[in-house]
């Protein structure tokens, strides 16, 4: 088993590991709105044999009309024990998607005090490239008994960035792509302004994986990468997105950089643009 500090695992790893008993295999796809997919229907047709679907829009927040924010560790422990998860179990999530969103439920395993969780390098991607075998198979869990311990240091609520955003040495880093962060492109959601948090930097989320293997690029390249954009990885930093999804992409390459206390703001840009009372930087 891989250790806990480290969050990938490779197909031919999980390969050699389907169906160990103590292995759960999610998969946590998301599409954005504008991609005219369907994640759950594309399980159903087809995914990596045992694996059961992770739904980010239910294992959510439903007091808010902000999408998928994280759940209540309540919420979060009924839900993942129904798929069979307690605390001793190894979590293996993948998506179709450059890692929206498997580095979100990432994030949410360790938000609520899960340690033993790892994305699949190159996702379902990867495996069918591979010439990996997958199926249609429902898959039904026996359930287990998970208790979640909340660990708010990992998470940023707008308040906390708003506060964050006058320190001089605030590291704001937004997922998007440059012309949702530059205000030159509609976002895809309506009532949410175009632009930037002041002083924040630009590393769109696909940048950080190989185009041919889906694999994420080497730390030496994520590396630099970081670094272009101004942020010292060593350091704190924040990620954000549209709605904390694509942010977690980022905070999943910076924790393998060895940052494991990188912050992602879940209302992300959703939250922030459609409010009055933030300043929205354009260009």
């Amino acid at each position: 088993m891989p250790s806990k500090q480290h969050p990938l695992v490779s197909t031919t790893w999980l390969a050699e590991h389907l169906g160990s008993p103590n292995l759960v295999v999610l998969d946590g796809s998301f599409f954005m709105p504008n991609q005219n997919r369907n994640a759950k229907a594309e399980y159903n047709q087809a995914h990596i044999p045992g694996t059961q679907f992770f739904d980010i829009d239910k294992i959510a927040d439903h007091s808010t009309n902000l999408p998928h924010m994280l759940p209540s560790p309540e919420e979060f422990a009924e839900a993942v024990g129904k798929l069979g998860i307690g605390n001793d179990t190894l979590v293996v999530v993948y998506d179709s998607n450059f890692f929206m969103a498997s580095a979100r439920v990432w994030w949410t395993f360790r938000i609520f005090g899960h340690a033993q969780v790892a994305v699949l390098d190159g996702g379902l991607a990867r495996w069918r490239q591979q010439g990996r075998s997958v199926d249609a198979e429902s898959v039904q869990a026996q359930p287990k008994s998970f208790t979640a311990s909340f660990r708010p240091e990992l998470v940023r609520t707008i308040e906390q960035v708003k506060i964050l955003l006058g320190q001089p040495d605030a590291q704001i880093l937004d997922a998007r792509g440059p012309g949702r962060f530059h205000g030159t492109e509609p976002e895809p959601r309506p009532g949410v302004r175009g632009g930037h948090m002041p002083g924040s930097r630009n590393l769109p989320y696909k940048t950080l994986s190989d185009e041919a293997s889906f694999c994420l690029k080497p730390l030496v390249e994520l590396e630099a990468l970081y670094r272009q954009t101004g942020i010292d990885s060593a350091k704190p930093v924040v990620t954000t997105c549209g709605t904390g999804v694509t942010a977690s992409i980022l905070a999943l390459g910076l924790y393998l950089l060895g940052n494991e206390t990188v912050a992602v703001y879940d209302g992300s840009w959703t939250e922030w643009g459609a409010r009055e009372d933030v300043t929205v930087e354009v260009g």
